[in-house]
Parts: structure tokens; sequence; C-alpha cells
């Protein structure tokens, strides 16, 4: 367990580093007027979140699973994550799973970050 969590934190470090960078550098090349730095690395992160949850599989590397997928694409986007698990409960023909997964991901997460938000400054109180 010790080695598989040691893995997931090498590779997040690697995945948030480069993260960062596409950040850096798609606000150097575009500007600061839209986010592309992380639609940039949803959008990759997501592609190669299906392209090594293929190749790791037929390769029979799963082993290499924590540190490049939940480590390196955890740490560089969690919306391959995300994109993942709803591909595979559509692929599952679980679509109304998946269509209420997505909802929720989405909004009970966009709502979420509002309240954190509201109550970091003040706005909200706890009772």
């Amino acid at each position: 367990m010790m080695t598989t969590l040691l893995q997931v934190a090498a590779g997040g470090a690697v995945g948030a580093s480069c993260r960062f960078l596409a950040n850096v550098g798609m606000k150097a090349l575009f500007g600061a007027g839209f986010p592309w730095g992380t639609l940039t690395v949803n959008i990759l992160g997501s592609f190669l979140m299906g392209l090594l949850a293929v190749a790791l599989e037929r390769r029979g590397a799963m082993a290499l699973a924590p540190f490049a997928m939940t480590g390196v694409l955890g740490g560089f986007t969690t919306f391959s994550a995300f994109s993942l698990d709803a591909v595979f409960l559509l692929e599952e023909g679980r679509t109304l799973v998946a269509v209420i997964y997505m909802a929720a991901s989405v909004v009970v997460s966009i709502a979420a970050l509002v309240a954190g938000l509201l109550l970091a400054r003040g706005m909200v109180t706890v009772p």
C-alpha cells in the first residue's frame, strides 16, 4: 500500500507541475482573458486517459496505473478521471446513471465551490 501511495504522490507531483507549466504557457500565448490552460489540460488529460486506459490494459501493465493515471493525469487534471468514469458508465449501458453522474458532478461541484467561496468570504455562516 505504501509503495502505491508513493507512486501516486510522485505522479501527482509530475502532473501538477505539468498543469502549472501548461497554464503559464497558454497564458503567455493567448493572454489571461480566457482559461485556455485549464481547457487545454482538461482536453489533453482526457485524451491521454483514454489512451492509457487501453494501452495499460492491453499490455498487462495496470501496475503502472497508480503512477500514470491516478498520479500524473490526476495531478494534471481530475477531469480526465471524471471523463473516464462517465464513458465507462455509458459503455456499460448505464446511460441514466452516467447522465446523473455527469450532471451532478458539474452542478454540485460548482455549487460546492460557490458555497466555499461564500463561506470563506464571510458572506454565509454555518450554524
